[in-house]
């Protein structure tokens, strides 16, 4: 066995450890870590796939951003953990069957996508730059308008989710989109009449404070 093969079976049995870990972990603490755990190792993987815009992407934004802030909000919320367990057994039947049809579902899916006699060579041009300019250049020109919804849809999301954050908070500022369609000029600017005052110099005011005393 080649020092290849030995990295390649040494982080796939990290990750499939530590994939195991994850769902079967008791702590949320500890199942956000072997995540941590499984994400460094299928970076490892990609990296000697030579995918290493992949790879780095996995660490930077996973690891090192999404993972942060499930443990921030895990360790934070403190979630007990025996209430979440009540009624386990009672749903199992149904989450394993969910459970199986999505993994007949990926089999399907992987099986199909690695079918290499029907897979097409790499174009000689693509094949002569590094792998990130590759996969740019292959979105930015091929899957311009699919990379496009993507983004779409993603904004989408980020709107909704402050939305449902801050509705019904007594805290909360809103704006009325509507309201702001209807208004008026009047609405906008209002002239208020305000009485004239009128100060004494500061000469006068002394001339007059001195002939007082």
């Amino acid at each position: 066995m080649d020092t290849f093969s030995l990295l390649f079976y040494t982080f796939a049995f990290v990750l499939v450890y530590a994939g195991f870990r994850v769902i079967t972990a008791r702590s949320p603490v500890t199942a956000a870590l072997h995540l941590v755990l499984a994400f460094v190792s299928a970076s490892c993987v990609w990296m000697l796939l030579q995918a290493e815009f992949l790879a780095i992407s996995l660490v930077l934004v996973y690891v090192g951003a999404v993972m942060v802030l499930f443990l921030f909000v895990v360790m934070m919320l403190d979630i007990n953990v025996d209430s979440l367990r009540q009624g386990f057994w009672k749903h199992f039947p149904v989450a394993g069957i969910i459970g199986v049809v999505i993994a007949l579902e990926m089999s399907f899916v992987l099986t199909r996508g690695f079918d290499l006699p029907s897979a097409k060579p790499m174009p000689p041009d693509v094949a002569k730059v590094a792998n990130t300019k590759a996969l740019g250049i292959d979105l930015y020109t091929n899957y311009l308008f699919p990379v496009q919804i993507a983004a779409v849809i993603l904004l989408v999301g980020i709107i909704a989710a402050i939305a449902l954050t801050l509705r019904k908070r007594k805290d909360s500022r809103s704006q009325s989109v509507a309201e702001q369609v209807r208004v008026k000029k009047a609405d906008r600017l209002r002239v208020v009449k305000v009485a004239a005052q009128v100060e004494a110099p500061a000469a006068a005011a002394d001339n007059q404070t001195g002939g007082q005393a």
